[in-house]
């Protein structure tokens, strides 16, 4: 009888921690930071955006140079449309990724699946925000032999991409509040000699998508608009030149 009862009273309280942690799951999962109106109309219209199961594809599937992003932490990846959009218009691929939970370290090798579906992209780079840029620091670390250039939105790598035969271009807000000052300097020791870090003058953490606020962040000078047409003026120049090189 004793043993009946352990073997109840162990069973309920299994079942009552299992509920709480499936409880804080879905918690943890709803509370994050979603797309804002420029972000939701152009996920909303079929001739800017290919809307996919695992993401948003922009621009021509059959160019030679695609772009795939991953997003920052806890932030819905369709936030950064306005972003993208400006790359694509200029003739790169681009390919936002949809992460489980809205967090990139649970599929850092979501690339794979996207570089086998375009085999007509003849040369991809990765890149991310925040968490998201970690991330893909991460995968292009280990695929050396299929990335041709990483880009870092208010991001920093913590994987060795010293001897990287791709460039890596770092790109970050003067108002930035978020980003790790420390572990981005640290970062510098781990990058290849072709490597780029620009700051925009004015803008923040969050304004590289179309969020809102970030808890933490610095006040803005500039606006959003103003933040995403620099940053794909970098981004832009950064790619061409490294395709256009011989």
């Amino acid at each position: 009888m004793k043993y009946r009862r352990f073997l109840k009273i162990t069973s309920i309280a299994l079942a009552a921690i299992l509920f709480i942690l499936v409880g804080a799951v879905i918690f943890y999962a709803a509370d994050y930071y979603r797309a804002g109106d420029a972000a939701k109309t152009l996920a909303s219209d079929p001739a800017q955006v290919t809307v996919l199961r695992n993401g948003y594809a922009l621009g021509n599937p059959e160019a030679e140079v695609g772009l795939i992003f991953y997003p920052g932490g806890k932030v819905e990846h369709t936030a950064y449309l306005p972003l993208l959009q400006m790359i694509s218009e200029q003739g790169i691929f681009c390919y936002v990724v949809r992460m489980p939970l809205n967090l990139a370290v649970f599929k850092v090798n979501a690339a794979d699946a996207i570089i086998k579906r375009y085999p007509n992209v003849s040369s991809w780079m990765i890149g991310g925000h925040s968490l998201g840029g970690a991330m893909a620091a991460s995968y292009a670390e280990k695929h050396q032999d299929t990335i041709d250039g990483l880009i870092l939105l208010a991001a920093y790598t913590t994987a060795d991409l010293s001897e990287s035969p791709f460039g890596v271009l770092s790109v970050y807000g003067s108002q930035d509040k978020v980003l790790n000052q420390d572990n981005l300097v640290a970062g510098r020791d781990l990058v290849p000699d072709d490597y780029q870090e620009i700051v925009i003058e004015g803008g923040n953490h969050a304004q590289f998508g179309d969020y809102g606020p970030q808890a933490g962040d610095g006040q803005a000078l500039i606006s959003a608009t103003a933040q995403w047409e620099q940053t794909a003026a970098v981004i832009l120049k950064f790619m061409n030149a490294r395709n256009s090189a011989p």
